[in-house]
């Protein structure tokens, strides 16, 4: 990171990075708050597929934060606007049930699907529902995938997410999926252009080196990544993704910030 740098916005990742489980990280809500005191725009990024957008709202707000729906950019609500953009209204879901409210205008059907839609299904995958996805990929259906993250941290530790259930249909039709969800570069776009500054002033933060860093990086944006959430020191011996910075916590922000005088 050179000595002077330039950040006029941030994206932020969520689980992870914000909130562990049912709970703030320490210190985040004063770290967002100094950057709403300082005027320096910031949003949400975040892959979970395992609730619609409102609860998410809803969460934050239980734990002391005040979050617009506009505020928040999930794969979910990118991937709707996708699929109506291609005219793919009938998807076959590999996804919550609960998801729906978020995919207005797309028909979750059984039969004769333009897609499969694959998202964090957890507990409601069964065999049977992967095999008929496997089945409709075969014969031709689109491949889309909301996410393809490796895991996440749970109340009770580590949890395979949606990328495994995503490996196992590309390995097993040999097709790959199109990926709307971070690390996808235009996900990050979308949601830069809505803070209204250059791409290279933006910095992405987050716990997943792979999906916020590298994806943020790819899309032309500064990457930070924080020891929280499902972080291990090991990570960046195996990845080619170079973090810009390493902060302990969203709470050292501030202090990297005014090390770095970001605000020029």
């Amino acid at each position: 990171m050179p000595k002077k740098c330039v950040i006029k916005g941030f994206l932020i990742d969520l689980d992870g990075t914000v909130v562990e489980g049912d709970h703030l990280i320490p210190e985040v809500a004063s770290t967002l708050a100094w950057l709403k005191q300082a005027g320096i725009p910031y949003r949400f990024i975040t892959n979970t597929t395992s609730k619609p957008r409102q609860a998410i709202v809803e969460k934050l707000q239980r734990l002391g934060l005040t979050v617009a729906a506009d505020e928040i950019f999930t794969a979910p609500a990118v991937g709707r606007d996708y699929l109506l953009q291609q005219n793919l209204t009938r998807c076959y879901p590999l996804i919550k049930a609960s998801l729906q409210e978020d995919l207005k205008g797309i028909a979750l059907v059984e039969e004769s699907p333009q897609a499969v839609l694959v998202g964090d299904i957890g507990d409601e995958l069964t065999y049977a529902k992967l095999n008929q996805a496997f089945r409709f990929l075969l014969d031709g259906a689109a491949f889309v995938a909301l996410a393809r993250n490796r895991y996440f941290r749970g109340n009770d530790g580590l949890c395979l997410d949606v990328g495994s259930i995503v490996a196992a249909l590309e390995y097993a039709t040999q097709r790959e999926a199109l990926l709307i969800g971070k690390p996808a570069r235009e996900f990050f776009l979308l949601a830069g252009q809505s803070l209204g500054t250059p791409q290279e002033t933006i910095a992405v933060i987050g716990d997943d080196i792979e999906a916020d860093v590298g994806g943020g990086k790819e899309a032309g944006s500064v990457g930070i990544l924080v020891r929280t959430g499902k972080f291990r020191p090991e990570q960046l011996a195996k990845t080619k993704v170079s973090p810009d910075a390493v902060l302990d916590s969203l709470a050292s922000l501030r202090g990297w910030w005014e090390d770095n005088r970001c605000g020029g």
